[in-house]
């Protein structure tokens, strides 16, 4: 059944985890020079919007839906079809499943837009467009259905992924790296002087970065009785 208290948090962690990723455009905005700040603020800024349209669609169904083989879940979720407001006990038994896809949707966000950083200054913002639908789609959808998803191969062998460890940061941290080789270095990089646009302005995205962990690592208990014991 819906508890109100579990529910009224994963929807404040939500908002929480949401408010990270424009403190990462904050973050990244500040270091790169002036002439590329509005591209790199939109890289984060966008995501938000590309990733959410493709989670409803499709990518939801595909991290979180009824497994096939292990591997991925299969479409039966599509479109929200059957995620409505009654819970799933195989991911969150005491709030509204919507509200849990919604959860994760800012899991969802917030990783290709943690990868932007890798090459901010040196990729096309059509390009960003593209590499973040098919990143999305290709590597986070699965390997979140790998860990997190009911019946998932990783999960099957006890894998034990507390707030993205592996699904965002080791995914995201590997991509980038593999993204900074191919792309390369900046034209000009140590042959002249490249100063950062805004260092106060990455420190207020670090310090809303660090806001949002409470949400981000809190909020993945998914439990408002659980809080105290994964806030420390």
């Amino acid at each position: 059944r819906v508890d109100t208290g579990d529910t009224a948090w994963i929807l404040v962690s939500s908002a929480l985890v949401m408010l990270m990723t424009p403190g990462l455009a904050l973050f990244y905005g500040g270091m790169v020079r002036r002439k590329n700040v509005l591209g790199t603020l939109m890289h984060s800024f966008i995501a938000i919007s590309v990733v959410s349209i493709q989670w409803v669609l499709f990518g939801y169904s595909l991290a979180f839906g009824p497994d096939v083989k292990g591997i991925i879940g299969s479409l039966s979720w599509a479109g929200l079809s059957g995620v409505g407001l009654a819970p799933n006990a195989d991911y969150a038994a005491t709030v509204p499943h919507m509200a849990f896809m919604a959860y994760q949707m800012m899991f969802a966000v917030i990783t290709p837009a943690l990868i932007s950083g890798a090459f901010a200054e040196r990729i096309k913002f059509s390009a960003f467009l593209v590499f973040t639908l098919l990143w999305t789609t290709v590597v986070y959808d699965p390997v979140a259905h790998w860990v997190w998803g009911a019946g998932g191969w990783m999960k099957q062998m006890g894998v034990l992924d507390f707030a993205g460890g592996i699904v965002v940061h080791a995914t995201s941290g590997f991509s980038a790296l593999a993204a900074a080789l191919y792309i390369g270095k900046r034209k000009g990089f140590l042959h002249e002087a490249m100063p950062p646009h805004d260092l106060p302005m990455t420190a207020l995205g670090a310090g809303i970065l660090w806001f949002g962990w409470f949400g981000f690592n809190a909020g993945s208990a998914l439990s408002s009785g659980e809080l105290a014991a994964t806030s420390f």
